[in-house]
């Protein structure tokens, strides 16, 4: 806990305030802090969002709460439907996703924002840890606006210098063109989300680079928290606290069971 606030719930408010009214979030499976953000930034000051989680579309500003149930869906969006079939999320019309907004975790995460998902070790025959896989996140990955990193935890263990494998391409080997080198149409990861810190991208190099400090978090604490050489700016802001009112909206109609702050 820093202050009255968890440090989950800070991550979550840090990143609603970062989206916008009209875009469709995707949030994927056992992400609690990022679908939290995205309810609650449809809640606060997006309306007109589009909440997508494992597929299942929503738009429930009206709802008196919008709680984040186990799966990470809620069937009150269809409870007048004598049937349903949504869209949105296929995979055919990914040409349209540059609104789209998605969140993704990692095992392993490198200095470019290239995330691993699949597994560490040298053999991908017998792994010493099996990920879940990238299921959907080259795709999704590689098409969206932009995205963003969220990790649980932040160790040299996690952020690595060099992936064992990649399920999802930040910015390669580094360079403002990475991307568009590679004719990827998205617009790559933005921040990199963490219990310590937020971390952005090096305008020129795309190089991770500590962008604010949690509150009471040092910048040598994040140094020696991560397994490779950060940018760190001569000056580095704390993160904005929580207001009461985000805090409000936040327990009171979306983390109702308190999953953040345990």
């Amino acid at each position: 806990m820093a202050g009255e606030y968890g440090v989950q719930e800070l991550m979550a408010v840090l990143l609603a305030r970062d989206l916008n009214d009209g875009e469709l979030l995707r949030v994927g499976v056992a992400m609690p802090v990022a679908e939290a953000a995205v309810r609650l930034a449809h809640l606060t000051h997006g309306p007109n969002m589009e909440l997508v989680f494992l597929g299942a579309r929503m738009n429930v500003a009206d709802l008196e709460t919008i709680p984040m149930p186990a799966f990470g869906w809620d069937r009150r969006v269809v409870r007048w439907a004598e049937s349903y079939s949504d869209t949105g999320h296929r995979f055919d019309r990914l040409k349209d996703w540059s609104n789209h907004v998605f969140f993704i975790g990692g095992i392993q995460v490198d200095p470019f924002g290239n995330t691993n998902l699949i597994g560490i070790g040298p053999d991908y025959r017998r792994l010493k840890f099996r990920g879940p896989g990238s299921v959907g996140t080259p795709s999704l990955s590689t098409h969206v606006g932009r995205y963003y990193i969220v990790l649980n935890s932040h160790s040299p263990r996690l952020l690595v210098e060099r992936c064992d494998y990649i399920s999802a391409y930040g910015w390669g080997t580094g360079g403002a063109d990475a991307r568009r080198k590679l004719g990827l149409p998205g617009g790559g990861p933005k921040y990199v989300v963490t219990p310590l810190c937020v971390m952005d991208f090096e305008e020129e190099t795309r190089r991770m680079r500590l962008c604010s400090l949690h509150p009471g978090v040092r910048a040598a604490t994040v140094r020696e928290s991560t397994g490779f050489e950060l940018v760190i700016p001569p000056s580095v802001p704390i993160t904005e606290p929580p207001s009461a009112e985000e805090l409000r909206v936040l327990r009171a109609r979306v983390d109702v069971a308190s999953r953040l702050r345990r």
